[in-house]
């Protein structure tokens, strides 16, 4: 009985003690901020309308929580909601530590997708502090990183959150938009006990180097990592099978145009022209087209800088290493990058790989399965920025991209800065670059060109005022100063108009200084005169180089720009291009008056929770069945639009792990670092190649 007895004391001390342990280490439970059963917590400080249920309706308004709240070991904020819309949603939480302060320095924003229709709980983590921090300081280039989501301590102590903020916004052609979400309990999850990925934990001799020899994240499995140069010869076979097994839609011509759609006329090159009220491309044929591309069709996607992160990679090659030769490969059109940012030294991940995957004439089998698989993945075009040897090959269409050269405008922004038109240069340079590829774009197979790359415009003003901060050898100041003595004929004139102090009209081509007061009407009109002479010189130099090669336009960044450089810009262009990243297209629209084809430059979405990768992409995916999902949407979208003509995903493979020459490492592509595509996309492709012209003309639903 007293052996009993002294059993049943020796339990309860286990428990005790293991309760009080609990509490010792900080062992939290979950925190509670809403729930629609007590609709009115004291901490909830916002007015969002509720329904019948108790449940918070997203508006334009944030919901606050105000209080005091240690959220070290509660990290994870769980979000019970109904996702209504037929879009995705993206929910955005900040922690703030002082909401008092106006820059809301000492803050951290987290956020997380929620899909078309979802209902359930999301879970949006913000991760503990690393354990070894100086790791970070190491991390150079990348715009993402191992330990990207880890709290690192730089904006916000989580034990001492004074504000919580949690947004919604779907996801829409016009950027967000309030969502009608509904939620019915907002809860911070007990962490304490979480574990994170064992990298979280190394110490630097244990993490460095963490990229293995084929340009992969070493401490993560995922499906199709690549763990020998048998594998890659595995998924070699496997990928040859699937082509076979799909070799392409039979409805096409050869030019991927619609075989059996209607007959228009054949001109033997692309061109466009408005059918049954919506804008096509007509292939040399006289088929219909809609362009459904990929840009950077390349090996070299994978190029990654070594200069001072040498230390990240195992087993980099000696020089007389056969695969030395892939410090030499890369990317052509972003070489200069390279070069402009003073890296000297790379390594081209996905060109040594497909190296390894297809032998000695690993360019030639590269181009050749580049085709096929175009072919049997329903895409196409080749967009701008691929390989040259590819696309040459006059298997599939393609469009390509020439930058103009010359002096530029001070203070203009972009991949280049804005060349100035007038500046005889800027004809010679285009010129020259026509000239010297005429092979290439008087070939049936080119589509048009793409000329420049999402130049900033700016406002009505903008370029104006730049032309005033340039210096007096810029052709465009002097034309600017001569409309001026125009309008005004006297300096006194000028000055009073501009309550400048001009000494002479030389004074101003001297200046760099832009006066305050300078007339806005007179900004503006020079701002339209240099994009006009910008557009129209290119457009007449094409034209003169080549009557029926497509002009594509600039590659507009983002939607509209102002419709002043809209309306310049559909005068002059074939085609007017823009990039959108944006899970839809939706609520794309023209500016009034303004009827002319369209085509996306670019777009994508990315996802890391089933990868190796460390940055998704600028359109975040939840994983890889959204990614598929988004695609064809977003594709859908096009097709149904009467102006738009063409899709063109950036990029055909990812980019490198360890990021390019700006640190972008994004999971866009259709294919890994090691050539392996990736199969939801690739369903998805398929999915929309087969249907792209009875959606386009509306045959289906």
């Amino acid at each position: 009985m007293q052996n009993n007895k002294g059993i049943i004391n020796m339990k309860k001390l286990i428990i005790y003690t293991t309760l009080l342990f609990a509490c010792s280490v900080g062992l939290s439970e979950d925190i509670v901020l809403f729930d629609a059963k007590d609709p009115n917590p004291a901490t909830l400080k916002s007015k969002n309308p509720r329904d019948g249920s108790g449940a918070i309706i997203a508006t334009l308004n944030p919901i606050i929580f105000d209080g005091d709240f240690n959220l070290d070991a509660n990290r994870k904020i769980a979000i019970d909601l109904e996702n209504p819309e037929d879009t995705l949603m993206r929910i955005y939480i900040d922690f703030l530590n002082n909401p008092k302060k106006k820059n809301r320095e000492m803050n951290r924003r987290i956020s997380a997708i929620v899909m078309p229709k979802e209902k359930g709980r999301v879970i949006v983590d913000a991760l503990k502090p690393l354990k070894h921090p100086e790791i970070l300081s190491k991390m150079k280039i990348m715009r993402n990183d191992p330990f990207a989501r880890c709290d690192r301590n730089e904006s916000c102590d989580m034990s001492k959150v004074k504000r919580i903020n949690i947004n919604t916004s779907l996801c829409s052609a016009n950027g967000g938009r309030v969502s009608p979400v509904r939620i019915t309990k907002i809860t911070a999850l007990d962490t304490s006990l979480e574990k994170l990925p064992k990298w979280y934990y190394m110490s630097e001799d244990e993490f460095f180097p963490f990229i293995d020899k084929y340009g992969q994240f070493k401490f993560k499995e995922w499906k199709n990592k690549i763990h020998s140069d048998a594998d890659l010869q595995k998924q070699k076979e496997l990928e040859l099978k699937d082509l076979e097994a799909h070799p392409g839609s039979g409805e096409w011509n050869k030019y991927g145009g619609w075989e059996k759609g209607p007959q228009l006329e054949a001109t033997g090159r692309f061109r466009v022209q408005k059918y049954n009220g919506k804008w096509w491309m007509v292939d040399p044929e006289g088929k219909l087209f809609w362009s459904h591309g990929v840009v950077r069709v390349t090996p070299s996607s994978a190029v990654t800088p070594l200069d001072g992160r040498e230390f990240y990679f195992e087993n980099l090659p000696g020089k007389d290493d056969e695969f030395a030769l892939f410090y030499t490969t890369k990317d052509e059109l972003l070489a200069p990058y390279y070069t402009k940012r003073g890296l000297k030294k790379t390594y081209d991940f996905s060109a040594a790989n497909i190296y390894r995957k297809y032998g000695k004439n690993w360019r030639s089998e590269y181009a050749d399965m580049a085709h096929k698989r175009l072919k049997s993945w329903g895409l196409n075009t080749i967009a701008n920025s691929s390989d040259r040897f590819i696309y040459s090959q006059n298997k599939t269409p393609f469009i390509e991209r020439l930058e103009t050269r010359g002096p530029s405008f001070t203070g203009s922004k972009g991949w280049w800065p804005i060349c100035d038109p007038f500046d005889p240069e800027f004809r010679s340079y285009l010129r020259y670059e026509l000239e010297s590829r005429k092979s290439e774009f008087t070939n049936p197979w080119c589509i048009g060109l793409f000329v420049d790359n999402e130049h900033h415009w700016g406002n009505p003003e903008f370029i104006g005022k730049c032309t005033l901060m340039s210096p007096s050898t810029l052709k465009a100041k002097g034309v600017f100063v001569s409309d001026l003595r125009n309008k005004y004929k006297t300096i006194d004139a000028l000055n009073k108009a501009w309550k400048s102090k001009y000494a002479d009209w030389n004074d101003i081509l001297n200046s760099t200084d832009v006066p305050a007061g300078a007339d806005k009407s007179d900004l503006a009109s020079f701002s339209a005169k240099v994009i006009d002479t910008y557009f129209k010189t290119i457009r007449d130099e094409i034209k003169s180089f080549d009557p029926k090669l497509l002009y594509m336009g600039c590659r507009f960044a983002g939607a509209n720009p102002m419709e002043m450089i809209l309306g310049i810009a559909e005068k002059y262009c074939d085609v007017i291009s823009y990039n959108i990243y944006r899970f839809r297209l939706d609520n794309f629209k023209l500016p009034k008056g303004i009827d002319k084809p369209v085509i996306i430059g670019e777009f994508h979405f990315g996802a890391v929770s089933d990868t190796g990768k460390f940055n998704p992409s600028l359109i975040l995916a939840k994983d890889q069945d959204t990614r598929a999902k988004c695609y064809k949407q977003y594709v859908r979208d096009s097709l149904e639009h009467p102006n738009i003509i063409g899709t063109h995903w950036h990029q055909f493979s990812d980019q490198a792990t360890t990021g390019r020459f700006d640190g972008e490492n994004f999971q866009v592509g259709f294919t890994d670092v090691c050539d392996t595509p990736y199969s939801e996309t690739i369903d998805a492709l398929r999915e929309m190649g087969k249907n792209l012209y009875k959606i386009r003309s509306g045959l289906s639903n």
